[in-house]
């Protein structure tokens, strides 16, 4: 049974409606039902999380939200994006919406990356679709979404995909999400391929861009205690339905379903366990950090 709170976003018009939304496998009385009844609302500026297990179809909302399911897969119900419905939409009315409307960071950098185009290139793509740079001022706008995202050296424009660590391939990929400068974006698991310290800084880095630029944010991931630092306000998913909801802050002082109080005693259970680590190792922390130093 789900827990109706907070079902929408305090002040605002939203950005992003979702109503109802389903996504199935297979057709007629073959058709399995992936995610069921899923609603909420996302207003400029504010951040939701999606918390679930693997498989709770938290990815799977996203992907139908901007008409990027798979093949096989059919979406129902409604997603009006900036006020445009995508749930049924076609690919013309639903290409003008990706960048400028909604951006995505994936959790595999890599595998969202094309390892054959030099990232500067993919940086650019979007900057020439979308905002009509050309020239010189293709190349400065390309330096400032690197400058952006942290990554000063010009030469990493020319590298390819594979060349670079995975938190500087992760960068290239918020820069290339936010060239269109979209009022959405979609963060989905964006440092679970991370190792502990670049995911601090990866996090840190999505914080400040999000709150720079005004951006909702629609922050996906399986972690509790990342979602809390990144969001608001959260949905939980389990089985493809939301059985809770409401602000990240109420979820934690009381949550009403189990699922959720599992969450939220995993969470403090990681906490404690790395509290208790932080008493010693402090030298060979260190020498992760120098490690890690050129890797972010």
């Amino acid at each position: 049974m789900s827990v109706q709170v907070g079902d929408r976003a305090s002040t605002g018009a939203p950005l992003l409606s979702v109503d109802g939304l389903t996504i199935s496998a297979g057709d007629g009385a073959e058709a399995t039902g992936l995610v069921r009844g899923i609603s909420f609302e996302i207003a400029a500026g504010e951040r939701v999380g999606l918390i679930g297990e693997s498989g709770s179809g938290k990815s799977l909302t996203a992907l139908a939200i901007a008409g990027l399911l798979p093949a096989g897969l059919t979406a129902g119900g409604s997603a009006l994006l900036g006020g445009v419905e995508t749930i049924g939409a076609s690919e013309a009315e639903l290409r003008p919406l990706r960048g400028p409307a909604i951006g995505f960071v994936f959790q595999e950098p890599l595998t969202a990356l094309d390892p054959l185009m030099r990232v500067g290139k993919q940086i650019a793509e979007p900057l020439r679709r979308h905002r009509g740079l050309r020239g010189a001022e293709l190349d400065r706008a390309v330096a400032e979404s690197l400058a952006e995202v942290r990554l000063e050296d010009p030469r990493l424009a020319r590298a390819y995909p594979h060349e670079l660590s995975g938190g500087q391939r992760q960068r290239i990929a918020i820069a290339i999400a936010l060239a269109a400068r979209p009022k959405l974006l979609v963060a989905d698991e964006p440092t679970t391929a991370l190792d502990v310290t670049v995911q601090a800084e990866v996090l840190g880095l999505l914080d400040r861009l999000v709150a720079e630029r005004g951006m909702g944010l629609l922050f996906i991931s399986h972690d509790l205690a990342v979602v809390a630092q990144q969001t608001s306000r959260v949905l939980v998913l389990r089985g493809g339905e939301a059985v809770e909801r409401g602000a990240v802050a109420d979820l934690v002082r009381a949550p009403q379903h189990p699922y959720t109080a599992q969450l939220v005693a995993h969470a403090r259970a990681l906490d404690a366990a790395l509290d208790g680590a932080a008493g010693g190792g402090s030298a060979a922390e260190d020498e992760r950090g120098r490690d890690a130093g050129g890797d972010a």
